[in-house]
């Protein structure tokens, strides 16, 4: 068995997070540990909160609220709703850990030493209303690329272009709003980036299987233009990892910190230090190479618009230090998925929060409905009809559906024990065999990743119980041969633990309901699919389940469409 690293793009603290960004990265990272962990191999999955930089500042100031106290609220809030929708974290971490603090100033200081840090003096804008610089986040415009009308300092979210603060064009303080804005001298840190240019291509060009998505961000970001080009790591901020070299002070570099998108990054290796501390396992078995993580497949799974830093300036820091850290070896990321027409946005309220999602219906039903229509091809788009559609028709008329009918049956008739009497016949046989073939395709799905082909493959090994149940109808068969009917319920009982243990990377909580039901235990993966569908023996007692999924009426979808239609304040 192997042992997987998997990590989730880190949530920035500022508020609850909506489906668009659950569905970019912590979800689809969580339906691949499930899977492994169901495999047998050993899973290490971490995520965290993103918790510097000026999201966060902007987020406490609004909410009155000092910043570390913000954080702090909003890192609970997180974790309890990560708990919530059934992310089986490992560790969920904070990037303002002191672990992260350590680690942040470490690499700094190497870097540093290995001639890839730059002091320069730039000239940065400063706000005469604000009295005070303004970074990145703080300042907003037109992005000088696609003409989008409210890009940020650091990144235009319209067209993915990385940007500085003076590149916008009208910028305007996000504090105030004020636009007597001017430039003024500064000094700060730049990583040399351009010097790895080289290294970081060929590692790039080696990840031969990496998603098309990935690599052509990638390469965009390393070719196109001038290329590749040295990023500055302060800010003039108060929020964040104070800029150190290692222990030592930085000369210079008073009342600055690292800029969030350098520590951010490497928060993935001090959240397994966090996990050690809290009574997990030793963290440098999975981040150093030099301490056995050189047999560790690390995956990363992030949205589109995390890509150009996962892809170069955390490898830049990673090969920049010249230590034996383990590099990522699989990078899934994800188009974005928008709403109803429009685009989901953390900072605009737009769409469904994860908050307000489990107001109204049980995770699974999200995460079924967000996997099996994940953006990884291009984007996708959420729709209340199409929501309910999917959600009525695969899990409440397909799977639920077969569990409720196929149980009631068998009480009725049976009892609420398996029926010993009878033999499988060719149907029977023929059913099992395709099951085998499915299983395999659907496993190959999963491993490589491919989430929605998993669900698709997933979704069509329901259907065929259902099938067979309505080819078969062994409530008509019973009535010349309840012999026969006996040995059909027999398998159809045993479909169930099947599809409940396939299911539980999708669908957690009604898998684990439906082995309850059963009164099994999850034992992993059905490798041998007819010893798998004779696991309940004759005699074998049983419950008849709650329904296990309701269907969503039009009244329930025209409420919610109304109610989720305008910005959320």
């Amino acid at each position: 068995m192997a042992r997987h690293l998997i990590t989730s793009a880190i949530p920035y603290i500022n508020g609850i997070k909506h489906l668009g960004n659950l569905v970019g990265s912590q979800l689809p990272a969580d339906l691949y540990a499930r899977y492994l962990r169901t495999r047998g191999h050993e899973v290490l999955f971490l995520c965290a909160t993103d918790e510097h930089g000026t999201p966060a500042e902007l987020a406490a100031a609004k909410a009155g609220k000092p910043v570390a106290d913000y954080c702090a609220e909003m890192y609970a809030v997180q974790a309890d709703i990560a708990q919530r929708f059934g992310l089986s974290f490992d560790h969920f971490g904070r990037s303002s850990s002191e672990q992260n603090k350590r680690l942040t100033q470490h690499f700094a200081g190497v870097l540093a030493d290995n001639g890839l840090i730059e002091e320069v003096e730039q000239r940065q804008i400063y706000s005469e209303t604000d009295g005070r610089f303004l970074p990145d986040r703080y300042v907003e415009g037109t992005c000088p690329n696609c003409g989008f009308e409210d890009a940020r300092g650091d990144q235009c979210d319209n067209c993915t272009k990385q940007l500085d603060p003076e590149d916008l064009i009208d910028p305007r303080s996000t504090i105030s709003g004020a636009t007597d804005l001017e430039m003024r001298a500064t000094k700060h840190l730049m990583l040399r980036q351009s010097q790895m240019r080289g290294q970081l291509s060929d590692w790039i060009e080696s990840k031969s299987d990496w998603p098309l998505l990935t690599t052509s961000i990638a390469k965009k970001w390393l070719n196109d233009g001038d290329g590749l080009q040295d990023r500055g790591i302060t800010r003039d901020l108060s929020w964040g990892v104070p800029v150190k070299r290692g222990d030592a002070e930085w000369p210079g570099m008073e009342g600055k910190v690292f800029y969030v998108w350098f520590d951010a990054p490497i928060e993935y290796i001090a959240c397994a230090q966090e996990w050690q501390d809290a009574g997990g396992g030793d963290w440098a078995r999975w981040w150093r190479t030099d301490k056995g993580a050189d047999d560790v497949r690390y995956t990363q799974f992030m949205g589109k618009d995390n890509v150009p830093f996962h892809t170069l300036s955390f490898p830049a820091t990673i090969i920049g230090s010249g230590e034996p850290w383990k590099l990522v070896d699989y990078i899934k990321s994800f188009n974005y998925l928008n709403y109803d027409g429009g685009q989901f946005s953390t900072s605009r309220g737009r769409g469904v929060f994860m908050d307000q999602a489990l107001e109204i219906l049980p995770a699974d039903y999200w995460r079924w409905w967000l996997l099996s229509h994940a953006p990884e091809t291009s984007d996708a788009e959420f729709t209340w009809e199409n929501f309910q559609a999917s959600v009525n028709k695969d899990l409440a008329d397909v799977l639920g559906n077969f569990v409720s009918r196929i149980t009631k049956f068998c009480r009725s008739k049976f009892g609420e024990a398996v029926p010993e009497a009878g033999a499988f016949g060719e149907a029977e046989e023929a059913l099992i065999a395709d099951l085998g073939e499915r299983v395999a395709r659907y496993g190959a799905a999963m491993d490589a990743m491919e989430v929605r082909k998993s669900a698709a493959e997933l979704r069509a090994i329901w259907a065929a119980g259902n099938e067979y149940l309505q080819a078969q109808a062994p409530w008509t068969t019973f009535k010349t041969d309840p012999d026969a009917a006996a040995a059909q319920v027999r398998l159809a009982l045993n479909l169930i633990p099947l599809y409940a243990q396939l299911a539980a990377p999708f669908i957690p909580d009604a898998s684990a309901k439906m082995l309850a039901a059963m009164r099994v235990e999850d034992t992993g993966w059905p490798d041998d699919i007819p010893t798998a569908l004779t696991r309940l023996a004759p005699g074998h007692a049983f419950d008849v389940p709650e329904v296990l999924f309701a269907k969503i009426t039009d009244e329930q979808r025209e409420d919610w469409a109304e109610r989720f239609a305008g910005v959320r304040e």
